[in-house]
């Protein structure tokens, strides 16, 4: 995988575990970036967050903190000019194509566009044989548990299925496939973990 990443002119790593990969991904980031990230379980999960605010040498912009739903969406937009954008993906292929499926669009926007570097940090549950399969994990798995944890009433948070809906609350309203780095400003961290869904 290493390989077919960096074939798709994306610099590549393996990290055995999460503690590990917190240490790569810090240490990917230079002293006076701008850093942030978006609704990832993975990057809240291990800690990333934590380990970048003690350095005390990043501008961090962490929506987490935010409780004005205004000041949030200045977050998603400050993304787009940010140094560092942090992400996990939905499913990725062994060949390397990096699936999301997004609810906003913020995330799959600041992958496509905008921040100097986006670095992915993403548990080997996530890998699927094909780029199909991959994107089956995205909307039977990751989708589904992502609607329970919001809350959001869709078909698929009610019975854990893939409707392919419609639904107003629908979380799958962009379907990413990110297939090469032009500019080789993606970066993957694969980790020998399970991590987010």
């Amino acid at each position: 995988m290493i390989r077919n990443l960096k074939r798709r002119n994306m610099e590549a790593f393996y990290c055995k575990t999460a503690a590990e990969a917190v240490q790569k991904v810090s240490s990917l980031i230079a002293d006076g970036s701008s850093v942030t990230w978006g609704g990832s379980m993975t990057i809240r999960d291990i800690d990333i967050p934590q380990a970048l605010k003690q350095r005390g040498t990043l501008e961090v912009l962490d929506r987490d903190e935010l409780t004005d739903r205004s000041e949030v969406v200045k977050i998603y937009e400050r993304a787009f000019s940010a140094d560092v954008y942090l992400s996990s993906a939905n499913a990725i292929s062994e060949d390397g194509v990096i699936v999301n499926i997004d609810g906003n669009g913020n995330r799959v926007a600041a992958i496509t566009w905008g921040p100097k570097r986006v670095i992915f940090v993403i548990g080997m549950n996530k890998v699927a044989q094909t780029v199909e399969a991959a994107l089956s994990r995205a909307r039977s798995t990751a989708s589904p548990t992502n609607a329970a944890r919001f809350d959001i009433q869709t078909p698929c948070q009610s019975d854990g299925v893939c409707h392919n809906c419609n639904s107003p609350e629908s979380i799958c309203n962009y379907v990413h496939f990110l297939r090469n780095s032009p500019r080789g400003r993606h970066i993957v961290v694969l980790v020998g973990e399970e991590l987010g869904y």
